[in-house]
């Protein structure tokens, strides 16, 4: 496990040499989040109330400052890149060789600048714009404890999702528009752009079971105390099945993949 740690503080200073960046990253994420804040508050002053079906015009604006944060920090088309590269310039091939997993290398080198991000570009944003719009805390000690935990389950989803994605490359031969499609799905079933609260149905009850879900909606909607305890504790359990099975898809596509590598390279 050390090797792995050692990846991920590898990870995290590798960053550190692109300091002009994180301003250019803050500013960015600075425009996203008040793009996303004023589009509610337009909709909610179109419809003339500040309570629609139940939601608060503040807990649409703290929807939006926390699903900035909870995706901020996590960047798929980085990973989806980094196999994409491996894969064309041969090195993934260095790995059948190393006592080491190609999977956990990858997740802890995402740990790493998930930390960074984390200290650097979402924090100072999130902490910015809730002095400039408002945030609300959450709901009470259990749902920000349970925020935590959901958010901590949406990073693991995010990256074993990109993994699984960008193992596929293999057999494409490129991961090119892999992450586009991911990204799509993410924004449309993640609960990034619109809440599920917002959604018709069916679509609303086939959002809530998809896997997607987990990494914003899920913990956006724990924070704000829009679940029961013991709706918070179900779909826990629902997320970490999620993540088990996201899990041995990886594992089962890198196998494959080093089979593949091995066949073809001799």
């Amino acid at each position: 496990m050390s090797a792995y740690f050692a990846f991920a503080r590898s990870a995290f200073h590798s960053q550190l040499a692109y300091r002009n960046e994180v301003w250019a990253n803050i500013f960015g994420k600075l425009v996203q989040v008040f793009a996303r804040v004023a589009i509610w508050q337009a909709a909610y002053a179109g419809v003339g109330a500040i309570v629609v079906d139940g939601v608060s015009l503040q807990q649409m604006v703290t929807y939006a400052l926390l699903g900035g944060a909870v995706m901020g920090a996590t960047r798929p088309e980085r990973i989806i890149g980094e196999i994409g590269r491996s894969l064309k310039t041969g090195d993934v091939a260095v790995w059948l060789l190393k006592p080491l997993s190609y999977p956990l290398y990858l997740f802890a080198n995402e740990c790493g600048s998930f930390g960074y991000r984390l200290m650097t570009q979402v924090i100072p944003t999130v902490a910015f714009t809730a002095l400039f719009y408002g945030m609300l805390p959450p709901a009470s000690l259990f749902d920000g404890l349970m925020f935590i935990a959901f958010w901590a389950l949406s990073f693991t989803l995010l990256f074993l999702m990109s993994a699984l994605f960008g193992l596929v490359a293999f057999w494409l031969m490129t991961s090119f528009s892999l992450d586009w499609i991911l990204g799509a799905l993410l924004q449309l079933f993640s609960g990034l752009l619109i809440p599920f609260w917002f959604f018709p149905e069916p679509l609303a009850t086939i959002a809530r079971h998809l896997p997607f879900a987990w990494v914003v909606y899920y913990p956006n909607a724990v924070y704000l105390g829009r679940l029961s305890a013991a709706d918070v504790w179900l779909h826990l359990g629902l997320g970490l099945a999620w993540a088990a099975l996201f899990l041995a898809g990886v594992l089962w596509l890198w196998r494959c993949a080093s089979t593949r590598i091995t066949v073809q390279g001799g």
